[in-house]
């Protein structure tokens, strides 16, 4: 069963349903702008139905995952080349950072003028945005594996290959999949944004068909079910860490040290 924690995280979501149906009943907000979650759920069981939910949700994701399987394999093997050679590093770290700073979205009718607009603009704009994020955060986890570590095994006759088995990767993996994590979450923020651009069949143009339909209902129902997703990739993406990588919960995020009393 549900434990405590879920059940008051859904609490939120459930009571502020209720008061938006509540409030809609009554007539406060205009339906044609706030629709009653009634009417937006009954509009997403006739998409569903239609096929459209499931095409623009298939459509979205196998943007996503086409882009974060790129970018992510390109910036784990170029983070982990950063964090092991000192001159890459010095090269290119700083590069990686000024980039992270860069809304990349702004680059996407660049490429729409080199590869059309076509899903390889959108691809590429994700790839982007996931390849920047796991470099960085790749780059920094090896960085941060303490020398004393690496100094105890060394003791104890540890060669290269035992080193990066036994001490490197079991130190690193927390913080990189850390990146990965992020990288997968803002990928997805990414396909969604640039299909608002792109004409595409992704749930970012059901929203902006909605809106030009004045169908409030549609976009509604596309902006709910974006968010649905969203926050499922968050949630599985945790839980597949915990379950690959056991021992990271005893890591903290960079900038984030173990505080008395905490685990």
């Amino acid at each position: 069963m549900p434990n405590r924690a879920a059940w008051r995280a859904l609490a939120a979501p459930f009571a502020l349903l209720l008061a938006w149906q509540t409030l809609g009943l009554l007539g406060a907000p205009d339906s044609r702008l706030l629709p009653l979650p009634s009417a937006i759920a009954a509009c997403a069981w006739r998409m569903l139905w239609s096929g459209e939910l499931p095409e623009a949700l298939g459509a979205t994701l196998g943007c996503l995952g086409r882009g974060f399987a790129l970018g992510a394999l390109g910036g784990l093997i170029w983070g982990l080349l950063m964090g092991a050679v000192r001159g890459l590093r010095e090269l290119f770290a700083p590069l990686v950072s000024v980039l992270l700073a860069v809304p990349l979205l702004a680059l996407l009718p660049l490429l729409m003028l080199w590869t059309g607009a076509g899903e390889v603009a959108r691809v590429a704009v994700v790839a982007a945005s996931c390849f920047l994020l796991v470099a960085l955060h790749a780059t920094d986890a090896l960085r941060a594996v303490p020398p004393a570590y690496v100094a105890l095994a060394a003791n104890y006759g540890a060669g290269r290959l035992a080193l990066l088995r036994k001490v490197y990767l079991p130190a690193a993996l927390p913080h990189v999949f850390t990146g990965v994590r992020l990288a997968l979450e803002t990928g997805y923020a990414m396909t969604v944004s640039s299909e608002l651009i792109v004409p595409s069949a992704g749930l970012g143009s059901l929203i902006l068909l909605g809106w030009q339909q004045s169908a409030a209902e549609k976009l509604w129902g596309g902006v709910l079910l974006a968010a649905a997703v969203g926050i499922s990739l968050h949630v599985g993406s945790r839980h597949l860490g915990s379950l690959l990588i056991p021992w990271q919960a005893n890591h903290r995020d960079f900038g984030q040290p173990n505080r008395p009393g905490t685990a």
